[in-house]
């Protein structure tokens, strides 16, 4: 009888699904969540396997470069983009034709995470449905080149990383991303993707 017990509860483990025993990156309906954390091992883990593509485009309305581009001497409507991220610091080169600037962004002490059903019906390969992601960042920044004239000490930049991904993290599931910088000389907005 033992045996028997044991041939059932064996065959009733193999057909259950996999997911169900295994699910440390599934996500669940109806998820929302907003939290700020200190930047430790992993956090700096995902961030360090983070590489921006090669172009980045200056965010403008129907005002113009006169109002969203305040701090950038010559604006261009898109540049090339080279990117590192060493010593705490992500240092991003901009050039178009033979005018260049770097933005070098202090890696700040806490990220801001946040992660949400969309209610889309698409569905995570950990489990649950795809989440809606964004890892934020705000800190203090230097500018040279085109950049020089607008950066003051009070001058500040907001990093959001977008995407989709299953209930963990990792750099895979980032993709859009958007660059604010304000002070009190500058006012402008970069966008792009990030790369493999």
């Amino acid at each position: 009888m033992k045996t028997k017990k044991l041939l059932v509860t064996a065959l009733l483990l193999a057909l259950t699904p996999y997911k169900a025993f295994a699910c440390a990156c599934c996500s669940n309906d109806g998820e929302y969540s907003r939290t700020t954390t200190k930047i430790d091992s992993y956090e700096r883990d995902v961030i360090n396997d983070i590489r921006f593509s090669d172009k980045a485009f200056l965010f403008a309305t129907e005002a113009g470069y006169e109002e969203d581009a305040r701090g950038i001497n010559n604006p261009q409507a898109d540049y090339q983009l080279k990117s590192s991220f060493a010593n705490n610091l992500w240092r991003l080169i901009f050039r178009e034709g033979s005018n260049s600037g770097t933005l070098t962004l202090l890696l700040p002490l806490k990220v801001e995470m946040f992660k949400v059903d969309i209610h889309d019906g698409r569905q995570s390969e950990g489990g649950g449905p795809l989440l809606y992601k964004e890892w934020r960042f705000s800190g203090t920044l230097n500018g040279s080149g085109i950049f020089k004239s607008g950066i003051a000490a009070s001058a500040r930049y907001s990093l959001v990383l977008q995407g989709r991904g299953n209930g963990c993290d990792n750099a895979e599931d980032l993709s859009p991303w958007r660059l604010e910088v304000k002070g009190p000389k500058a006012s402008y907005a970069f966008n792009g993707k990030l790369g493999k």
